[in-house]
């Protein structure tokens, strides 16, 4: 069975699942599947994170915009429920918490020259800070660094193939990101300056 949540907006694009058993994930997607399926994801400064069941052979991607949460904001968009989310709809379909191990990837820096911390450090850092407090296993990384990623993950074998992006998609992944945040900025209320990237 594949799941595939995005409850972060109304108006938000879904992830997609096609005939040849492709499942794209969007920005504040997370799907899980006990079938054999590809998953993948653009990210910049954005964090997915890949779960897989070993024994069950199931596995689940999310795409997180940002880390951690806003007051009671149960947003797929926000990191700490992006987690708990794909955690909950892996183990729903018969998943074993105990089980599982973890492969994260993104959290760049994609606009050059900047040396502040950034979201995408900002992501990187919740994500690792996360998953050592739940004591799931991170196997493999990719993150921070100055390049877009495409990601793929088989959720049958928990294999991950990722991909820099050259220069000619980076405006899209930008632009996805950057559209992102500015249609839910009233829904999360938040204060303060946000640095995209």
């Amino acid at each position: 069975m594949i799941r595939i949540r995005n409850i972060s907006n109304k108006s938000a694009q879904p992830a997609v699942h096609d005939k040849n058993n492709h499942v794209r994930v969007y920005t504040g997607d997370v799907a899980t599947s006990t079938r054999p399926v590809v998953m993948h994801t653009l990210l910049g400064s954005c964090v997915a994170v890949c779960l897989y069941d070993p024994i069950f052979s199931a596995g689940g991607m999310n795409h997180i915009l940002l880390p951690g949460t806003h007051l009671n904001d149960r947003s797929t968009r926000f990191g700490v429920y992006a987690m708990e989310l794909l955690i909950n709809e892996l183990m729903k379909q018969g998943g074993d918490r105990h089980k599982f191990v973890a492969k994260a990837f993104g959290g760049a820096n994609v606009m050059k020259g900047l040396t502040m911390a950034t979201v995408g450090d900002d992501n990187a850092e919740f994500v690792l800070e996360f998953l050592a407090a739940e004591r799931i296993p991170l196997v493999a990384q990719r993150l921070g660094g100055d390049q877009a990623v495409h990601v793929y993950f088989r959720t049958d074998s928990g294999k991950a193939i990722v991909h820099s992006v050259d220069g000619s998609r980076l405006p899209r992944i930008v632009h996805a990101e950057a559209s992102y945040w500015r249609s839910h900025l009233d829904d999360a209320k938040l204060s303060g300056a946000i640095t995209l990237f």
